[in-house]
């Protein structure tokens, strides 16, 4: 059990972080839970370092007394080595983004997959999920598609640039899950699969905000899909917008953020955090962002 009187202080540790929302949105539950919390972005950019830096932060950490970090690009893969215990998901995906450090030792957990999961079930319940096709099996697509099969999906569609990166995931995937159907499939292959998926899921970075576009043709889309976006600044992307005027279910990026920070709250402080409140203050800071850009 947590100790209410005690203090926190965690940090993020990743390229170009100084920006990141992570922190306000873990101070804010921190206060509104009586919790004395502290949330350092820790901008290798800005310091000057390497991805391969991240083993000394953790040490460094440890020695300042910190609770933990989230960790992001380009060290998700890079601190698994530095780690002295890792949950059996996160060992699955090879990648972590949460680090606790208890007792001194350092504990690795992956709250992109989990942090999906929930906003699914909570941005989308009841979804049909007999087949979905997901756009995209980077970085962000493992989580996303692990958390896909691991919610129920019995057929996946794996759709990316690079052949060789989504047959690789396809492969995988389909060993960890092996009552469901993992294909690994090209884009010119969309219009005949979105004739038969329930839903579509969008894990590249079109989209965003030096991104702009759409990472398919919106008339693909029909009434009767659903469709997600893990793309949040901003918030309504083309994508968004497109499948809403379409009539479609939509779940916008921004659920997966506080998802995955809600998670990670819990397992730096052992309380709860309220998904709901933590996705209100989440979309009050994205439209102060878009008030002043």
């Amino acid at each position: 059990m947590s100790n209410r009187t005690e203090s926190y202080l965690v940090g993020l540790v990743g390229d170009g972080v100084t920006p990141s929302l992570t922190p306000p949105m873990h101070e804010r539950e921190g206060d509104v839970q009586g919790l004395r919390y502290l949330y350092r972005p820790i901008d290798l950019l800005d310091l000057g370092l390497a991805g391969e830096a991240v083993g000394a932060i953790l040490d460094s950490a440890r020695t300042l007394g910190f609770n933990g970090l989230n960790i992001t690009h380009p060290c998700k893969q890079l601190v698994l080595q530095h780690l002295d215990e890792v949950s059996p998901d996160a060992q699955r995906l090879g990648a972590v983004n949460t680090v606790v450090i208890r007792d001194g030792r350092f504990i690795g957990h992956n709250t992109d997959f989990s942090g999906f999961a929930a906003a699914l079930a909570s941005g989308l319940p009841g979804a049909r999920l007999d087949r979905v096709v997901q756009l995209g099996a980077g970085g962000a697509g493992s989580a996303v598609a692990y958390a896909l099969l691991s919610a129920g999906v019995r057929t996946l569609d794996l759709v990316d640039m690079d052949p060789q990166r989504a047959a690789a995931r396809a492969a995988e995937l389909a060993g960890f899950f092996p009552d469901s159907t993992v294909t690994a499939r090209t884009t010119t292959e969309l219009p005949q699969l979105m004739r038969v998926t329930d839903g579509l899921v969008h894990c590249t970075p079109v989209g965003m905000a030096a991104h702009p576009g759409v990472p398919l043709d919106l008339d693909l889309l029909e009434p009767r899909h659903w469709v997600a976006d893990i793309v949040y600044r901003p918030i309504d992307t083309e994508l968004v917008r497109g499948a809403r005027a379409k009539g479609c279910e939509v779940l916008d990026g921004g659920r997966m953020a506080v998802g995955q920070a809600a998670d990670a709250f819990r397992i730096f402080t052992g309380l709860e955090a309220d998904p709901e409140r933590m996705r209100s203050h989440f979309l009050e800071l994205v439209a102060a962002e878009e008030v002043t850009a």
